[in-house]
């Protein structure tokens, strides 16, 4: 049997735009083991992608806050000895860091990256046996699978599949949206006036509206829009696998540029993103389910028009 190492850490929204390409590859080599490697937060939700034979977890996020504690030495061994343990035929590092790079040359096996044209970080193309190049003009979907292909000998054929089905999760009770207002970038957030807005007029229309969050501040937020919507509710935080439930039930999803936003995509869940801070030309929603995208970096679209998006997909 043949075995394969892909390693995309993070972020979440990276993560998401490799699934096709673990996708294609199983259906490429169905007979193939295949394990990746990614960060502990992720792990979840690459555990639903049923061609993840395993799942190598790595905290570099949380090791970073005491990266010399005796404590944290020892489960940094314990994460790379995992990834030694096995020899794999081929390792892809489709996340183009000097971290992931390095990640790639602690383990045994053909080490395939991008080129230094192609690459994020060029040092990190000296740590591969292979170089790839793959124009940096693609879509981030696009470029994943071009690289997985170029590794293993096949070209990219189709649609992108993310292996993630909608109908596995049961569906709800009462109709709901999503609303995915938090972002770690303050440039890619919409107004919360106009998220009340958005709420209200959703409530009209007889759907719950749920805000979920990831960090205090972002739970706050969520509290206040929520406490002016007649029909909203902010759940606890969860698991990765237990927020794609939650998204797969939706109605619909409204949500700025977020790893979430890209998740309710690639389940085919009806979407409508909002771009402020960002280019969604290369790194944009991707997926089966009927998708709307407004805004542009610099440019954040208006309450109307989003309202107007919804409209037409909902």
């Amino acid at each position: 049997m043949t075995d394969i190492l892909f390693i995309k850490t993070s972020s979440l929204g990276d993560v998401i735009h490799h699934m096709p390409a673990l996708t294609e590859a199983r259906r490429q080599r169905p007979q193939a083991r295949f394990a990746w490697v990614v960060e502990e937060a992720f792990a979840p939700l690459v555990r639903l992608h049923s061609a993840a034979h395993e799942v190598i977890p790595v905290a570099w996020r949380r090791w970073r806050k005491s990266l010399y504690a005796p404590a944290t030495m020892a489960e940094i061994a314990r994460s790379l000895g995992a990834i030694r343990a096995r020899r794999y035929d081929e390792i892809i590092d489709s996340q183009g860091l000097l971290r992931s790079a390095l990640i790639a040359r602690t383990a045994r096996g053909r080490r395939h990256g991008y080129d230094r044209a192609s690459i994020r970080e060029p040092l990190a193309s000296a740590f591969y046996d292979v170089r790839h190049h793959v124009s940096r003009d693609l879509h981030a979907v696009t470029r994943n699978r071009i690289l997985s292909g170029l590794a293993l000998g096949y070209t990219p054929q189709g649609a992108p599949d993310f292996g993630l089905s909608r109908a596995r999760f049961p569906a709800a009770g009462q109709p709901y949206a999503v609303l995915l207002h938090a972002t770690a970038r303050e440039s890619k957030q919409w107004p919360e006036q106009n998220w009340i807005a958005l709420g209200q007029a959703l409530a009209q229309r007889g759907l719950d509206l749920l805000l979920p969050w990831g960090t205090e501040a972002e739970r706050a937020r969520s509290e206040r829009i929520a406490h002016a919507l007649p029909r909203a509710r902010v759940p606890e935080r969860a698991p990765l696998d237990g927020v794609a439930g939650l998204i797969a039930a939706a109605q619909i999803v409204v949500g700025v540029d977020t790893g979430l936003m890209h998740l309710a995509a690639a389940l085919g869940v009806p979407l409508v993103a909002i771009f402020s801070g960002s280019r969604p030309g290369l790194t944009g929603p991707v997926g089966s389910g009927p998708i709307a995208v407004l805004g542009a970096e610099g440019a954040s679209p208006s309450m109307d028009e989003v309202w107007g998006a919804v409209e037409k997909i909902a």
